[in-house]
């Protein structure tokens, strides 16, 4: 009978987490501390583009957790420790051109408990030649320094060619 009750200790924490972010996106139905959580999060993201709109990868970096534990998902490949996806960045992203304008969309961030959640989202890269685009998912957890993304998986859905889309071109 005791592992009943330490499961529901464990497990209704969660729950109520749940409820209150499935609730409609109306402020008087969200609890206040998930409320926190959402903003705090949204800020992080919101850093994380303006870094990247200026051409500053650090900036952009400072959105991960600064672990050897930190991991990339993209396509067939992961990227593990926080140098390392710096270090993937600097390379795949080595001027403006390459880094375009990023635009987040579609953004749901779910608290699963006071120090981790779960976002999903939409990414897009305006460049001059192409505009590549998809979705991802972020692992956050709260650390002394605040909400930091441990794992990121991203994918391209598409990348559109310009000047594929001018009516006449082949």
């Amino acid at each position: 009978m005791k592992p009943h009750f330490l499961v529901a200790a464990v497990v209704v924490p969660f729950l109520h987490l749940s409820i209150l972010v499935a609730a409609p996106d109306n402020a008087a139905t969200v609890h206040p501390e998930i409320s926190a959580i959402i903003g705090e999060i949204r800020s992080v993201l919101d850093a994380q583009v303006a870094a990247w709109n200026r051409g500053d990868i650090d900036g952009f970096m400072n959105g991960y957790a600064r672990s050897s534990e930190t991991e990339f998902v993209s396509g067939d490949t992961i990227t593990r420790g926080w140098q390392t996806v710096r270090d993937r960045y600097t390379r795949k992203y080595d001027s403006r051109e390459k880094m375009g304008a990023l635009a987040f969309s579609e953004i749901e961030i779910k608290p699963l408990s006071a120090e981790a959640a779960v976002v999903t989202g939409r990414w897009e890269l305006t460049r001059r030649e192409d505009k590549p685009n998809g979705r991802f998912t972020l692992i956050f957890r709260k650390f002394p320094e605040g909400w930091r993304i441990v794992h990121d998986h991203t994918i391209v859905v598409r990348r559109i060619n310009r000047e594929a889309r001018i009516p006449g071109r082949k």
